[in-house]
Formats: C-alpha cells, sequence, structure tokens
C-alpha cells in the first residue's frame, strides 16, 4: 500500500523502480529472486538474465567490429588500388598507353567481366581495341547519358538496357550490374559485372570517382 493506503498495482511498481534503477543493489537478495520469462525455455533469475543480455550485447558488439575490420580492410585494398592506378596512368608516354592501362586495371585489379570505354576523340593506336568506342559528343546514341555527363558523378546498379545496348553491344545480356564513371567532355568508363550485387545504388563510389579523374587527368596531360 501507498502513503494514501491504496494498493500499488504493477504498472506503479514498474514506474517507481524505473526511478529509482539502484534500488535492487541495497537488497541483494530481492535481485537473485526475481524470475524473468524467457522466450524460450524455463524462467530465469534476474541475475542470469542479465548476463545473458550482456552476452548478447558482446556477441553484436563483436559482430560489429568484425564488420568494420573487414570494411577498413576492403577501403585499404582499394585504396592501394587506385593509387596504383593513377601512377601506372601517369606513366604512360601516350594517350593510347593510358586508355590501355586504364582497361587492363579495371579488368584485372578491380576484377571487372566487361569493361568497355566510350571516348569523344580517336586515340591513335586503338583502333582495334574492341572494348573501345569512339563515338561524337553529339550522336544521339548518347542521348540516354547526357545527364551523367552533365553530372559527372559516378552510377552504380543495373543500368536502363539503352544504356546497356550502347555500352556491352550483343554481350549486353551477361551484364546483370554496372559501374558508369562519366567523364565530362572525354567519354565514359563503364564496368560490367555477372554478379547482380556487385554493383548497386548507394554503395560508395569515393573510389570510382578518383579512377575516373585520374584518367581524365592522365589524358588531359597529352591536349595541345
Amino acid at each position: 500500500m501507498n502513503e494514501t493506503g491504496e494498493k500499488l498495482g504493477a504498472h506503479e511498481v514498474a514506474a517507481w523502480l524505473r526511478r529509482h534503477p539502484r534500488f535492487l543493489q541495497q537488497f541483494p537478495d530481492l535481485a537473485l529472486s526475481l524470475v524473468v520469462p524467457r522466450e524460450q525455455g524455463p524462467a530465469a533469475s534476474l541475475a542470469s538474465y542479465q548476463l545473458e543480455v550482456l552476452r548478447d550485447k558482446n556477441r553484436e558488439l563483436g559482430r560489429r567490429l568484425q564488420e568494420l575490420f573487414a570494411n577498413a580492410q576492403e577501403n585499404e585494398r582499394l585504396a592501394v588500388r587506385t593509387h596504383q592506378l593513377t601512377l601506372a596512368l601517369m606513366r604512360q608516354p601516350d594517350p593510347a598507353g593510358t586508355v590501355r592501362a586504364m582497361a587492363a586495371s579495371l579488368a584485372e585489379d578491380f576484377q571487372g567481366d566487361l569493361v568497355r570505354i566510350v571516348l569523344f576523340a580517336p586515340v591513335a593506336g586503338l583502333e582495334d581495341a574492341e572494348w573501345l568506342q569512339v563515338l561524337d559528343p553529339l550522336d544521339p546514341r548518347l542521348a540516354p547519358f547526357r545527364d551523367a555527363l552533365a553530372a559527372g558523378e559516378p552510377i552504380c546498379g543495373r543500368l536502363h538496357p539503352d544504356k546497356h545496348a550502347l555500352l556491352y553491344g550483343e554481350r549486353a545480356a551477361e551484364v546483370q550490374s554496372s559501374a558508369l564513371l562519366p567523364l565530362p567532355g572525354l567519354g565514359l568508363v563503364a564496368v560490367g559485372s555477372r554478379d547482380p550485387n556487385r554493383f548497386f545504388p548507394g554503395m560508395g563510389t569515393l573510389f570510382l570517382r578518383m579512377m575516373g579523374e585520374a584518367l581524365a587527368a592522365a589524358l588531359r596531360r597529352f591536349d595541345g
């Protein structure tokens, strides 16, 4: 009963305990005698229940730490590969070598199943490259890419069929996801994957942007 002689209900007791979380420290025997229902199995003492909750939290924290560690390792690998790609591009003696180095790195170092490059100006020495197309920037086939080229931001995921058809041609059906790097004023770079989950909307594009910028800067060395 409370001070007015009325009996306390369960909700009042629960509310009072929430306001006094250290109450059970004064009565440890009470804490040990309390039982807590479990979703599975018999009831457990409050102490064992709290221990189980702490173990669950520790397991969840451990899982999150493993994910963070794995992500950190993957980011480090991507950073190293992007740096190596940038150096490789800057070492090339001509535009053909630069574009060829980009295509090779995307296929080998970044495991691209299909690499395709579209340039707005021809490059001597790459006339027979099956992964390269040279199109006039006003070519109507580039209409689906106008917004992407204007924004200059990488796009990841399943591309529109019109984009697939231009980039991958007869092999478009093989590609289930793509990373598209627009290079304003220069062209497009596409990396296609047979894995539908390899590239997806919302994934980080920092390294893709850096690779596109490295290629653009490397090619501009030969302007004029």
